[in-house]
C-alpha cells in the first residue's frame, strides 16, 4: 500500500498567513500539521508516499526533504494549477501504479492516528472506504448519506440542503479501481475534478464503498480558529521539559515545554504551552494553549490561546487572546495621543457626547 499526500492547496482562508508560506507548514504546537499526517502514515505501516505540491514546492521540499526523517521514502509530484482532489490522484496515476493507497489531506489533523482504518481496509475486500464524521455544519463538507443497513448510498458535495450530518474527512482508502473513474470524470461546476463524484461513481457501478464514523478528534486546519483548536488539542498531550534558561524570578505552571537556547526572565508561563528553541521571554506572562515558535521574543506582554511563528517580536503589548502571528512579525503599542472627535455634522444635528 501507498500513500498520496495533497499538499498543493493555496490556503485562502488562513491570509495573510498563506501569502508568504504553504498552509501544511504552520506550526501546530512548533511542529506543522503536514508532519503529523506524515506520521499517520509511518505509522500504519505505509512507506512509499507521493506528496502533490503546488506554488509552494520549495517550501515543503526543504521541510520534509527525502521523508527519512518519518521512516518515509518521498516522491514529489507537480500540480501547476489546484484542479481538484480527483485530479491530485490523476497526475499521480504512474506513481500509484496498481497499489492499493491512502489519500491524506495534508492539512488535515487526527488525533489518534488511521491506523484503525488502514488495517480495516487491508481486511476487507472494498474498493474504497471513507471515514466520516459528524459535524453541525455539514453543508461546509463533502457530505455522505447511508442506507438503512448503514452502507453508503449517496455522496454530496457541500449541499445546499444536506440529508445527514455525516461529513467526508480528509483521509481516503482506494484501491487502483478509482483510476478508471477518475478517467471519465468531468470538471464540477467548480471546475474541479471531485473525489466525491469518484466514489459516487463507484457506488452507481455496483463497486463496494464502505465508512468508518471517527469518534476521536479531527480538523480540517483551514482556518484560523480550527488552527487554534487543533494546537490546543495537541498542547493537552505534550511532556513537559525545560531545557532553556529559567530564572528563578519566573514561575513554571503546568505542562510547559521550554526549548533549547530559551531564556525566561522575571515571568510566568501557564501550561499548556511551549515556548521554542532561542526564544526571549521576559517580564511577560505566557497563558495556557499558546505555542511560542523558534525565535521568538516576548518582552513586558501577556499572551495566551495563539500561535505565534518563528522569529515574531512582541513588546509591550497588554494581552494577545486568540491569535496567530505570523513569522518575524512585530507587535508593539501604538503611541500615545491625545483622547479627541472628529465630527462632519449636517445641518440641525443634535449629539451627545460622553464627558
Amino acid at each position: 500500500m501507498k500513500g498520496l499526500v495533497l499538499a498543493g492547496g493555496s490556503g485562502t482562508r488562513l491570509r495573510p498567513i498563506t501569502h508568504t508560506s504553504a498552509k501544511q507548514l504552520v506550526p501546530v504546537a512548533n511542529r506543522p500539521v503536514l508532519f503529523y499526517g506524515l506520521e499517520s502514515l509511518a505509522e500504519a505501516g505505509i512507506t512509499e508516499v507521493g506528496v502533490i505540491v503546488g506554488d509552494t514546492a520549495p517550501e515543503i521540499m526543504e521541510a520534509v526533504g527525502d521523508g527519512s526523517r518519518f521512516g518515509l521514502d518521498v516522491t514529489y509530484l507537480r500540480q501547476e494549477k489546484p484542479l481538484g482532489l480527483a485530479h491530485g490522484v490523476l497526475i499521480a496515476r504512474e506513481f500509484l501504479g496498481d497499489s492499493d493507497f491512502v489519500m491524506y489531506l495534508g492539512d488535515n489533523f487526527i488525533v489518534d492516528g488511521i491506523v484503525p482504518f488502514v488495517e480495516e481496509f487491508r481486511r476487507d475486500s472494498a474498493d474504497a472506504r471513507i471515514l466520516l464524521t459528524r459535524v453541525s455544519d455539514p453543508s461546509a463538507f463533502g457530505v455522505a448519506e447511508l442506507d438503512e443497513r448503514g452502507q453508503v448510498a449517496r455522496l454530496v458535495e457541500k449541499p445546499r440542503f444536506p440529508k445527514s450530518d455525516l461529513a467526508l474527512v480528509g483521509v481516503y482508502l482506494f484501491t487502483s479501481a478509482i483510476h478508471e473513474v477518475i478517467r471519465g470524470l468531468s470538471p464540477s461546476a467548480r471546475g474541479e475534478l471531485e473525489i466525491t463524484d469518484a466514489i459516487q461513481r463507484l457506488i452507481e457501478e455496483g463497486r463496494t464503498v464502505r465508512s468508518s464514523e471517527i469518534t476521536g478528534y479531527w480538523k480540517d486546519t483551514g482556518n484560523v480558529t480550527d488552527m487554534l483548536e487543533v494546537n490546543r488539542e495537541v498542547l493537552e498531550r505534550v511532556e513537559p521539559r525545560v531545557e532553556g534558561d529559567v530564572d528563578e524570578a519566573s514561575e513554571i505552571v503546568g505542562r510547559v515545554v521550554v526549548g533549547p537556547g530559551a531564556v525566561v526572565r522575571h515571568s510566568r508561563i501557564i501550561g499548556p504551552a511551549v515556548i521554542g528553541a532561542g526564544c526571549e521571554v521576559t517580564d511577560s506572562y505566557v497563558g495556557p494553549f499558546t505555542s511560542l515558535s523558534d525565535g521568538c521574543r516576548l518582552v513586558r506582554s501577556e499572551v495566551e490561546f495563539s500561535i505565534v511563528l518563528p522569529d515574531a517580536s512582541i513588546e509591550g503589548v497588554g494581552r494577545l487572546q486568540s491569535s496567530l502571528i505570523g513569522r518575524a512579525a512585530t507587535v508593539t503599542t501604538a503611541p500615545r495621543v491625545p483622547n479627541s472627535t472628529r465630527l462632519v455634522l449636517g445641518d440641525h444635528s443634535s449629539v451627545q457626547l460622553p464627558s
